[in-house]
């Protein structure tokens, strides 16, 4: 008999953490996994936006729990799962979606803060984060870790050195964990967009050169939405993908299938 699809991609009552959770693809995530039953663990920096998108989950049937700091800070991360273990006593998911944008100059012009600001988020941050929720997933023996990468993970670009090195840190880091934790009930995997229309790439897309080129390369031919990548995390995270892990899924038009 085939497995229920209504039960494999289900995941009513699972407790899912994730973090920059107030716009964009957060956003779309937290919409997404809202409907789909999950109780939820909502992280942002900034509060007035996560109280917003809390709200909106809550109208769309989640039990919520707002935890408000940036992802650079254990501390934020330790609550955020005693919160969960406290409320629900277990934590099923996390997705690590925060992080910033790159800084688009030359590399030999970059300062080393700026280097250490997108690194520390974008890879520090993403490990954290993982490490947090790891320790009580592998204390529970199950457990799914969805991190957000990029295409500049895997494939180069100019003037965005730190951004691509982090990305691809953030690659490497699911496969490693993948690979460590298998055993033990864990999955660890990874969805690579590529060029999203959220606020953080509204200005390359709003530049005729840049835009045209970025397109030039996505044989869709257009930038994704916010709901092109959330079927990927939903996925990773359900019953579905329950043999897949340390696996980097590109959700990117086909850029990388060239």
């Amino acid at each position: 008999m085939p497995p229920d699809p209504n039960t494999t991609f289900g995941l009513d009552g699972r407790v899912i953490w994730i973090t920059g959770a107030s716009r964009g693809i957060g956003a779309a995530i937290t919409h997404q996994l809202a409907l789909a039953g999950a109780h939820l663990v909502l992280q942002a920096r900034t509060e007035a936006a996560l109280q917003d998108v809390c709200a909106k989950a809550e109208a769309d049937g989640a039990e919520v729990i707002p935890v408000v700091g940036s992802i650079t800070d254990e501390a934020v991360a330790a609550t955020a799962v005693r919160k969960a273990e406290q409320r629900w006593g277990h934590l099923d998911g996390l997705v690590n979606n925060a992080g910033i944008s790159p800084v688009l100059k030359r590399s030999e012009t970059m300062q080393l803060d700026e280097w250490r600001e997108v690194c520390e988020t974008n890879l520090t941050g993403t490990f954290i984060a993982t490490m947090a929720a790891g320790r009580q997933m592998l204390d529970q023996g199950a457990g799914s870790i969805v991190n957000v990468s990029s295409v500049h993970g895997q494939v180069a670009g100019p003037r965005i050195v730190a951004y691509a090195a982090s990305k691809g840190g953030v690659d490497m880091l699911t496969r490693s964990l993948g690979v460590e934790w298998a055993d033990r009930g864990v999955r660890v995997n990874a969805v690579a967009p590529g060029y999203v229309e959220t606020d953080m790439t509204e200005a390359l897309r709003a530049h005729d050169r840049w835009s045209a080129i970025l397109l030039g390369k996505i044989p869709m031919a257009r930038f994704a939405t916010p709901q092109d990548v959330v079927g990927a995390v939903h996925f990773l995270l359900s019953d579905a993908a329950r043999y897949l892990t340390g696996t980097v899924l590109n959700v990117d038009g086909g850029w990388t299938a060239q």
